[in-house]
């Protein structure tokens, strides 16, 4: 059984750590917890955010004390344990590697030990999971990087990392949303736009998802922009059974 320990943040949040190793059923864990904290809709509580092995739950401690919510949210940890599967979204993020879009990829090359081209197939051909979602809104830090394409951070981290760049960091890959200071290797970039408020849904996905990296051409590359530009980009997406992909 997965052990907990609750603590408060300031006054107004409980810290929930999960005390086991980071990994995919970790993560299902603590997705079946925000689910059963979803449905029990507890008084007072405004908000939660899983991370990669605990959850920040918000509260009003005029609606309810802390010590009523670690109660609680005790309670609910250790309830129902067993994880019932659910449906995620596997989404397929185009993305043009290497040349001017990734200029890092030579140095990912180098030192896995392997041709550009062949750090496009490993990084392109594995399904990733999102564990958690921040510093930037809608960056997925993903699961899954094959174990030859991990490379150290960037000694001296940029001041300006495009919007749409996919990088490397340790055995982590990701993607930043917005512009912004970054010290990831950069293999690539999307033209897709991951998080826009003006949306009715801003964010393409959520913790738990999947994401794909789909290599594509300069020509796809400025093609796809210029759909996301006038609003008519359709990104593909397919809605699986949570486990009917390897983790």
């Amino acid at each position: 059984m997965t052990t907990i320990t609750c603590q408060p943040v300031g006054d107004t949040a409980i810290r929930i750590q999960f005390n086991e190793n980071v990994s995919p059923e970790l993560n299902r864990q603590i997705r079946a917890f925000c689910k059963r904290l979803s449905d029990f809709n507890v008084k007072g509580v405004t908000e939660w955010v899983p991370a990669y092995n605990a959850v920040h739950v918000y509260y009003q401690p005029y609606f309810i004390s802390y010590e009523k919510l670690h109660a609680i949210l005790h309670d609910m940890t250790y309830s129902d344990s067993a994880y019932q599967k659910e449906t995620v979204t596997l989404v397929k993020i185009p993305v043009l590697y290497g040349g001017k879009a990734g200029t890092d990829i030579a140095q990912v090359a180098g030192n896995s030990g392997l041709s550009e081209q062949r750090v496009i197939e490993k990084h392109a051909g594995v399904d990733y999971l999102i564990y958690m979602i921040g510093f930037l809104p809608g960056f997925p830090y993903l699961g899954g990087l094959p174990e030859d394409l991990a490379t150290p951070r960037l000694v001296n981290p940029r001041s300006h990392v495009p919007e749409g760049s996919v990088g490397i960091a340790g055995n982590q890959t990701g993607i930043y949303p917005l512009a912004s200071p970054g010290g990831w290797n950069i293999i690539g970039r999307t033209p897709v736009k991951l998080f826009d408020p003006d949306r009715e849904e801003p964010f393409l996905y959520r913790a738990g998802d999947r994401i794909r990296f789909v290599p594509i051409s300069k020509r796809e590359y400025d093609r796809i922009e210029k759909h996301v530009q006038h609003n008519t980009f359709q990104i593909e997406k397919e809605v699986i059974q949570d486990g009917q992909l390897s983790d």
